[in-house]
């Protein structure tokens, strides 16, 4: 590394990734890039494979973010779509996924996927001082972050790099943030990514030294965007496409299996069907349902490869929601016309549990801080799920209104990270 090198921070998230670059003693600066006509700063974290056929061999080709998408909504031949990967980092049980008969790692998937970050962002890793965003808690029922952090080596160091720092998200947040502090102050970042939810509480200090930070306490749980939609989808989309739905069997009248429904979980899951024998299956339970047109609706979405532009509708919804009482959820493409009226109310039921559980990993937070939310001068929310009026209620109602700041939504840990990355210091940052 050159001396002087810019740091480079990444915020490699579930949904989106995002980079920021600070040249020593400059602001950071975001990278963007350009997709057709437009310029972007928000990567979507998704990889789409194909075969390309050359003399009669085939080559497993690939792309990602915008790219991987318009790759897989286009393409005519088979492909595999694999998007929100970060979700298996940490976890044991996933050892390997094949692509077009070639195993491939999470390492592998890792590595690609920041190869294309690199081709679009015209940035390279190791070219600077590099800090990786990690999540306070990894997504999965059981993660074991030590896995995840040794696959994230891995993959870096195919790209050249050699030694990488690792900072928890919502404290390159309070980085970022902390630049405004005028006085002493202990901060709560609350950090809502696309698949898990971390908070951070850091203790800022000015004195002869400048600005100083302690990490207090910090706690995270596998709850976020992600799981708000699928929330969604339960309750308005998936009723009018079969759930409770019942089939007729040898005499008996059996209900249509859950498993089904549970691929809205993922919209890319929903493509998956096709390959898995679930979209076979659902067509020979079509013969014989109570709610044959219902399901006609079902098989289109999957056969015609719907779920991207049905998660969309769902984001536009969800968005109307955090501005209005009410709104109207409207899908339509191809034969699949689905409209239903949806109120605020009725949404912030459906996320009633999550919200509580969210509640309690806050409380998680100030607890191995070993304070109380008396003693939080400020509250920084960040991430796309902030916006949504039952979560920044829940931090109101704790902490006073006029406690709570929110900065750039999607952008403000990247800058924080890249910021961190010129400290002289790293120790108080990185993550333990």
């Amino acid at each position: 590394m050159r001396r002087n090198a810019p740091s480079i921070g990444i915020d490699f998230g579930t949904s989106n990734t995002v980079v920021a670059v600070a040249e020593p003693g400059e602001a950071a600066r975001v990278l963007r890039f350009t997709h057709g006509a437009d310029e972007l700063t928000t990567y979507i974290s998704a990889l789409c494979y194909w075969q390309e056929g050359v003399r009669g061999v085939n080559t497993i080709r690939h792309d990602g973010g915008p790219w991987a998408v318009d790759a897989f909504l286009t393409g005519t031949s088979g492909l595999r779509f694999i998007q929100s990967f970060k979700s298996f980092a940490a976890s044991s049980a996933f050892r390997d996924t094949r692509i077009f008969g070639t195993k491939m790692t999470f390492e592998d998937l890792l590595a690609a996927f920041l190869a294309t970050v690199r081709k679009h962002f015209d940035v390279d890793p190791a070219s600077g001082r590099l800090i990786m965003g990690r999540p306070v808690r990894f997504a999965g029922g059981n993660p074991d972050p030590a896995l995840a952090m040794a696959r994230y080596g891995a993959a870096l160091e195919r790209l050249g790099v050699q030694q990488a720092d690792y900072v928890y998200e919502p404290v390159g947040a309070a980085f970022f943030y902390a630049r405004a502090l005028e006085k002493d102050a202990t901060v709560l970042v609350a950090d809502f990514g696309g698949g898990t939810s971390d908070f951070s509480v850091l203790r800022f200090e000015h004195g002869a030294k400048g600005r100083t930070a302690r990490p207090l306490g910090h706690a995270g749980i596998g709850i976020a965007g992600d799981t708000f939609d699928y929330r969604f989808l339960d309750h308005v989309v998936s009723p009018v496409l079969g759930k409770h739905s019942h089939y007729s069997s040898f005499g008996k009248v059996l209900p249509i299996p859950a498993h089904f429904f549970a691929n809205f979980a993922r919209w890319n899951h929903l493509s998956m069907m096709k390959a898995n024998g679930d979209l076979k299956e659902l067509r020979d339970l079509l013969r014989f349902s109570d709610r044959r047109e219902a399901l006609e609706k079902f098989i289109e979405i999957v056969e015609y490869d719907l779920g991207f532009a049905l998660y969309r509708a769902v984001s536009d919804a969800k968005r109307a929601l955090s501005a209005q009482a009410e709104t109207t959820f409207a899908f339509k493409e191809g034969g699949v016309d689905i409209s239903a009226r949806v109120t605020r109310a009725e949404f912030e039921s459906w996320i009633a549990d999550d919200i509580r559980r969210i509640a309690e990993t806050v409380d998680q937070a100030l607890a191995t801080a070993r304070t109380d939310a008396k003693a939080i001068d400020k509250v920084f929310l960040t991430g796309g799920t902030s916006f949504i009026p039952a979560i920044r209620k829940l931090f109101a109602d704790r902490f006073g209104e006029d406690r709570l700041v929110s900065g750039d939504q999607f952008e403000s840990i990247a800058a924080g990270l890249a910021l961190i990355g010129g400290e002289a210091d790293l120790a108080p940052w990185r993550a333990e």
